[in-house]
């Protein structure tokens, strides 16, 4: 028999929060093994002594059965001395200790309620029935909880909630699913629901009454509050809409299974997995015809105990107006469960905030910035530590599609394919904001923060940013940023005090993004189509074919450029973009469409308006030239009419995409030429084709299908045109317009009809929730240049 040995053993990665020391412990045992494991500051150690072949199937063992939550990233062994192992000692969970100077550090994301917990949640014998709180070492806050790391109770938000005897038990009993699982509790010592002077069970039934009475209730979940309604109720969500100052775009829904979520909509297998997954996220799904609702339970809980089976079939159509595809999840905590089971049907479940502001997440806050738009408050004692709203995907060709990464995915780090030893902060674009922390070939992205348009969101990016930063560790030395000067994320990463600031054009970002994601190191193919950025000859951009790597790029090919008059309100109305090709089409020898054709058009808009916008851009007054795929799938919209004005970012091209749905239509005529050196695509025959099919009585669909077509051969014409001149044959797709599904597919499959291989973003949103992460990658990879060029 061999002679014991002993070894030190470091694991990291996504190593704490996720019951990965009681699973070392479980496996040590099992083995053998004597010892013990502890949190170290960001990863976990454990020092062990044993037979050499124990040993080493506890490495296979860590490296492969690891706990679903986690995520092994490399494990460090190492001999140590026979006297850190006492024998005799049995296997041991140690205490925490904190190693800064050298830790690799990583928050866990949240997890919803796991099954064994949603056992327990509706067993009336369990001591934890209808806690809404509960959670153990596989589900259950994270993220949102964390106050320091190495991750312990004392170092969360739970610290305030002294464990009863009952949970100290389960927390030090190894053979507890509950051991060392930090946010436990029950309703002897853990947070409890509060309404206007009610507690627990109470508080939920009062909360309970009011949605069911057609009311608005502001609910504390994990990274922030959640305004609730009745999704079946036209007049609720109505009324929403109305006090959250949302027009019309589309709600996400919650419902509690996924039989309920296949009444509503088509879920195939991708979406079935992504919906059940422990990140639950937002997925948008295609609808079913909507069906007469159910007869609805009683105010006052009188929905208790009927199940799924209750829940009423159909949306109120002020949902998802106007649209195809709803966005729908599952619960993800236990005080979403009961409020399902209480209720049985589908809510609305939306940020807590009004318009575009920050979700709210200070208890004093919420009731000062939602008092105008709920009907009641159910909140409870625990504090929210980090603001994370839920997260929205898509599926496309079997893969998901990240829209906004938040809840459940972020903060967890994402690998940078080029890495330096300069930790760095990518301080991303304008909409959609994100930032990044990236070090050592790790790429720690933040909470989606929204629009950086006024001090509530630029102070919620300042206190993200400071939390993510001392959470982590990185302590930033380089600094990236967008081109745009009058970004709020650009001023702020050039007022930084830091030896490196790099500079990244948008779009560069867009495309790089995708390819670090996808592990490219080198030269690639980047179609980056969006709505606006800046490029470095000072015009703005948004339908661009560039030849790049990570470190830099060369344009190959563009969209043709028109007039936004007005600027910024152009992106407002496309019925201004509209009238800005029709009158201000960069000229590439093709005529504008005769007044005849376009008569129509301008005759159900405001005469004045016309006349104004005409005469801006016939003078060139406010009316900055934009080569922006975005705007060009606006002004379709628009002279299809189907959307003159828009009440949130990409609603014109959202109407677009839905109008063509799934018809196959042959392309509209279009039309490729060189400019400069550069493939230019001239959309002027495409909107006149579109006006003269308006005109000989095309059903609109048939219209907008032929549209997406034409884009897409065109933009195929665009990249052949790249690799006759020698450009890569790996195609990056990136911007905010690769949301469309419709688009994606289409250019998609015309390119891999032509042997190429087809990127796009997975994990990281392509739309400008990616850029920071993309911004992070280049600046990376010319700081690794920096130093192998010294």
């Amino acid at each position: 028999m061999s002679e014991p040995i002993t070894q030190h053993i470091e694991v990291f990665g996504r190593v704490q929060g996720v019951g990965f020391r009681p699973f070392v412990h479980r496996t040590a045992n099992a083995l053998g093994l004597e010892g013990w494991v502890r949190n170290v500051d960001g990863h976990v150690a454990l020092t062990v002594r044993g037979r050499p072949d124990a040993l080493r199937e506890l490495v296979v063992e860590i490296r492969a059965k690891a706990p679903p939550l986690a995520a092994v990233d490399r494990v460090h062994v190492r001999a140590a001395p026979a006297a850190t192992a006492p024998v005799g000692g049995g296997f041991t969970v140690r205490a925490s200790r904190a190693d800064r100077a050298a830790a690799e550090r990583e928050v866990p994301p949240d997890a919803a309620t796991c099954e064994a917990c949603l056992r327990e949640l509706f067993d009336p014998a369990d001591r934890r029935y209808r806690y809404p709180f509960v959670n153990c070492a596989d589900c259950g806050p994270r993220a949102t909880v964390i106050t320091d790391l190495p991750y312990d109770r004392e170092r969360t938000t739970m610290r305030h909630f002294p464990m009863c005897a009952s949970c100290g038990a389960e927390y030090a009993d190894p053979a507890d699913r509950r051991f060392h699982a930090e946010p436990l509790a029950c309703p002897r010592c853990g947070p409890r629901l509060a309404w206007d002077g009610l507690t627990g069970e109470e508080a939920l039934l009062a909360a309970v009454r009011t949605v069911a009475d057609g009311g608005i209730v502001a609910v504390k979940g994990l990274g922030g509050y959640q305004l609730m309604c009745d999704a079946t109720d036209p007049a609720a969500v109505a009324e929403l809409r109305r006090r959250k100052r949302r027009p019309v775009k589309p709600f996400a829904v919650m419902v509690p299974d996924l039989a309920s979520a296949r009444r509503l909509a088509h879920v195939n297998g991708t979406e079935r997995d992504v919906l059940i997954s422990p990140q639950r996220p937002v997925v948008l799904l295609t609808a079913r015809q909507p069906r007469r609702p159910g007869p609805r339970p009683a105010a006052g809980g009188a929905g208790r105990g009927r199940g799924p089976a209750a829940l009423a079939d159909g949306l109120a159509p002020g949902v998802h107006p106007g649209v195809r595809r709803t966005g729908l999840f599952l619960p993800t905590t236990g005080l979403h469960h009961l409020l399902l089971r209480e209720l049985a049907r589908p809510l609305v479940v939306t940020s807590g905030n009004i318009a575009d502001e920050p979700i709210v997440t200070d208890d004093a806050e919420a009731r000062r910035t939602l008092a105008t738009v709920a009907d009641g408050f159910l909140t409870h004692d625990r504090p929210i530590r980090a603001r994370y709203d839920d997260s929205v995907v898509q599926t496309a060709r079997g893969g998901v599609l990240m829209l906004r990464r938040a809840r459940g995915y972020a903060p967890a780090p994402l690998a940078v394919p080029v890495a330096a030893d300069v930790p760095l902060v990518a301080a991303g674009a304008q909409l959609k904001h994100t930032f990044t922390l990236a070090r050592r070939g790790r790429a720690h992205v933040g909470p989606h923060t929204g629009d950086l348009a006024d001090a509530a969101t630029y102070d919620a990016f300042h206190h993200a940013y400071a939390e993510l930063t001392r959470l982590t560790g990185i302590a930033p030395r380089a600094v990236a940023h967008d081109l745009h000067p009058g970004y709020l994320s650009t001023r702020w990463a050039l007022a930084q005090d830091a030896e490196h600031h790099f500079a990244v054009q948008h779009h560069h970002a867009h495309v790089a993004a995708v390819a670090a994601e996808h592990g490219l190191t080198g030269p690639f193919l980047g179609i980056a189509y969006d709505g606006l950025g800046l490029g470095d000859d000072g015009t703005l951009w948004g339908g661009e074919i560039l030849i790049a790597g990570l470190t830099g790029y060369r344009r190959a090919g563009r969209f043709a450029r028109a007039p936004l008059p007005g600027g910024e309100a152009a992106v407002r109305h496309p019925a201004r973009m509209a009238l800005g090709y029709l009158y201000g089409a960069e000229p590439l020898g093709v005529p504008r469409p005769p007044p005849w054709l376009t008569r129509p058009f301008t005759d159900r808009l405001d005469a004045r308006e016309v006349r104004v916008v005409r005469t801006l851009v016939e003078r060139g007054v406010n009316c900055p030239q934009a080569s922006s795929a975005g705007r060009l799938f606006d002004a379709a919209a628009s002279l299809l009419g189907l959307c003159d004005t828009v009440s949130y970012e990409g609603e014109a091209a959202v109407a677009l995409e839905n109008a063509a749905g799934v018809l196959r239509a042959d392309a509209l005529p279009w039309r490729v030429v060189r400019v400069n050196g550069l493939g230019v695509y001239d959309p002027s025959p495409t909107l006149s084709a579109l006006l003269q099919g308006l005109a000989d009585g095309v059903a609109v669909p048939l219209l907008a299908a032929a549209f997406h077509t034409a884009v897409a051969e065109a933009t195929t014409a665009l990249v052949e045109r790249a690799l006759a001149a020698g450009a890569p044959r790996t195609v990056c797709l990136g911007g905010g317009c690769f949301q469309n599904r419709r688009l994606l597919a289409d250019v998609g499959r015309l390119l891999r009809d032509r042997g190429l291989r087809v990127l796009t973003g997975r994990t990281v949103p392509v739309n400008d929730g990616g850029i920071s992460y993309g911004q992070a990658a280049v600046a990376s990879a010319r700081l690794a240049r920096q130093a192998k060029e010294r």
